[in-house]
């Protein structure tokens, strides 16, 4: 497995990595061998970069990888653990940010409880408090640094001027956005300030929530996935035009002799040396798929006939309804 190092002080870790929200029911039902099965590969193909959160399934996630990490406690020196925390609800049960020290250090002490460990490798702001200037949060992160809770610092789905920012108050470690050939709003700023500050940028949903596989979700099939269910790229209308577009992409993968997945995780790794994809999946076999891509190495030939199938701009729909828009930072 190839390696990168995440940020410029950071660890090195595996090119690929895996995001574990796929260990709770947001795409799906799944159980928790069926996750270990996922940490046994991992560790079989040298995947050592492992992301999860406290509201991956209200902690099931991080209890989940506890649990494995404690029948194989050998595990824990061969992966780099990173959480969030930063997203709560208020008495009315609806999702508010809170960055507040007490809060993020609150549920940073509650996730190394539900993973059994003194101390994640990385840990994340999961969304941005707007009101709460982010220098304040940078102070916050920087102390929990300096108590030995996490070994490095980030931020996810915030603007490229606000990592400037934060970037003057402490080193940032990683960033972490949604990222691939089906969302490239991260080149407009946020991939270049990475490059230039020394941060990793971590590309979650790499594969476009399925659209760039060879087995993307059809119109009817996400009845048991509420979140895509009221996506704006997965609307009637924009489902089929998006699944139409890609099939072009499918159809150049079969001709390359490579799964779709893997070429779309091997075109990311193209974009840059500090990009680092963490596709997150329910089955085994799609998550071989997404290792393969660590394994292969586009020539501008290959980018240009991907860019000729899939230019810049091509989705129908926005990457998030009003709702889900609420938290990530827009910029440009």
């Amino acid at each position: 497995m190839k390696t990168r190092r995440l940020g410029k002080s950071g660890p090195e870790v595996s090119a690929l990595g895996y995001g574990a929200m796929s260990f709770s029911d947001f795409y799906g039902p799944t159980s928790e061998s069926a996750s270990h099965a996922i940490l046994d590969l991992m560790l079989e193909a040298g995947v050592s970069h492992l992301d999860t959160s406290n509201v991956y399934g209200n902690g099931r996630s991080e209890a989940w990888i506890g649990s494995y990490l404690k029948t194989r406690p050998e595990a824990r020196d061969r992966l780099v653990i990173a959480t969030k925390a930063g997203i709560s609800k208020g008495a009315d049960g609806k999702r508010r940010l809170d960055n507040s020290a007490a809060h993020l250090e609150g549920e940073l002490d509650k996730s190394l409880a539900r993973l059994g460990v003194d101390h994640v490798d990385l840990f994340y702001v999961h969304r941005r408090e707007a009101q709460r200037p982010i220098e304040e949060v940078v102070e916050t992160l920087a102390l929990l640094q300096a108590k030995g809770k996490t070994r490095a610092i980030g931020f996810s789905e915030i603007a490229p001027a606000s990592l400037r920012r934060a970037e003057a108050v402490h080193h940032i470690d990683a960033v972490q956005s949604e990222y691939s050939l089906q969302t490239r709003s991260p080149e407009l700023g946020l991939v270049q300030a990475c490059a230039d500050l020394g941060t990793a940028l971590v590309a979650f949903s790499p594969v476009g929530r399925s659209i760039l596989t060879d087995r993307p979700l059809r119109p009817g099939g996400l009845d048991q996935i509420p979140f895509l269910k009221g996506n704006p790229r997965f609307l009637p209308g924009n489902h089929e035009a998006n699944l139409t577009i890609s099939d072009g992409f499918r159809a150049l993968a079969a001709e390359m002799g490579e799964p779709a997945a893997a070429v779309a995780i091997a075109w990311l790794l193209a974009q840059g040396e500090h990009v680092l994809p963490i596709p997150g999946t329910r089955h085994v076999a799609h998550f071989r798929e997404a290792i393969r891509g660590a394994q292969l190495t586009l020539d501008a030939e290959d980018l240009a006939r991907i860019a000729a199938v899939l230019p810049i701009g091509w989705a129908h729909g926005d990457r998030y309804d009003a709702v889900q828009w609420i938290g990530p930072e827009r910029y440009c």
